[in-house]
């Protein structure tokens, strides 16, 4: 079932995710082959944030496609899906500030992320944000598969 508006799944999304804090995330290379790793995204209503280091496979994936693809399955019976467009955050307020997200929120969810990227404004530091055009919220059983999930959709501005 298609929803119109994000507030109407919004609780929902962020419950799940946020307990199931793991997700896998799906990139495309430049041979345009798939390729996937667990990531621990933070979300802010539609806006999800992925501190993570700037010179790796996924950035480079990134260069060249920068839609992904996020699978939270911790619950088999409750996954949820975004499929998002992904970009770099350079401004280093924005960086802090989401630093600091991560590590005054309680664990799991959040965690210190000094261990392994030192400070916000270190050069292996890297922040995603997360721009979903698409989230699936899928629940199992169901009378049929159009009613075991909501999908949002980002209205195309413009």
């Amino acid at each position: 079932m298609e929803v119109k508006q994000f507030a109407e799944i919004e609780e929902e999304f962020i419950q799940r995710v946020h307990t199931m804090i793991w997700c896998n995330v799906a990139t495309v290379d430049h041979k345009q082959r798939p390729r996937s790793r667990i990531l621990h995204p933070i979300w802010e209503g539609s806006t999800g944030w992925i501190g993570t280091h700037r010179n790796s496979y996924k950035s480079k994936d990134l260069e060249h496609n920068p839609y992904v693809s996020l699978a939270y399955i911790t619950d088999i019976m409750k996954p949820v899906y975004a499929d998002c467009i992904a970009g770099w955050v350079d401004d280093l307020a924005q960086k802090e500030r989401i630093w600091n997200l991560f590590k005054n929120t309680p664990p799991p969810l959040g965690y210190d992320p000094a261990p392994d990227f030192i400070s916000p404004d270190h050069e292996n530091f890297g922040l995603l944000k997360l721009t979903p055009w698409r989230i699936a919220i899928v629940t199992f059983p169901a009378p049929s598969h159009d009613e075991g999930q909501r999908i949002w959709r980002r209205r195309e501005e413009g």
